[in-house]
C-alpha cells in the first residue's frame, strides 16, 4: 500500500483517481492546485504524487520543480491531455518520474504507480 497525494483542479478527476486508488489498497491525498500540492507534499509525505499539468494558481510543472527542490527523491507521475507532449517533456525534465495521459485507462495508472515505486 502506498500513500498517494492525487492532484488535480477538477474535482470529478480527484474523485475518479481516489475511488481507484482506495480500491487498490492505496492511502489517498488530494490538493486542487500546485501550490496546496507542495504544502500537502510536505504536510503528508506520499510515497507517490499524481500530478496534473494544467491547473490555476500553480501549474503541475512548476510544482514538480518546487517539490523536487526539497525533496530529490520525490515520485511524481504527471497527468495529461492528448496534445501536451511538450508540457510532459519539460515535466519529465523537472523530474517526474511518469506520464499518464487523459483520459486515462484504470490499470494503467496502478502499473505506473507499481513501476515507479519499485525503482
Amino acid at each position: 500500500m502506498a500513500k498517494v497525494l492525487v492532484v488535480d483542479d477538477a474535482s470529478f478527476m480527484r474523485m475518479r483517481m481516489s475511488k481507484l486508488l482506495l480500491e487498490n489498497g492505496h492511502e489517498v491525498e488530494e490538493a486542487e492546485n500546485g501550490v496546496e500540492a507542495i504544502a500537502k507534499y510536505q504536510d503528508t509525505n506520499p510515497d507517490i504524487v499524481l500530478m496534473d499539468i494544467t491547473m490555476p494558481v500553480m501549474d503541475g510543472i512548476e510544482a514538480v520543480k518546487k517539490i523536487k527542490e526539497n525533496d530529490v527523491e520525490a515520485n511524481i507521475i504527471m497527468c495529461s491531455a492528448i496534445g501536451q507532449q511538450a508540457m510532459v517533456i519539460e515535466a519529465l525534465k523537472a523530474g517526474a518520474k511518469d506520464f499518464i495521459v487523459k483520459p486515462f485507462q484504470p490499470e494503467r495508472i496502478i502499473e505506473s504507480i507499481n513501476r515507479v515505486l519499485s525503482i
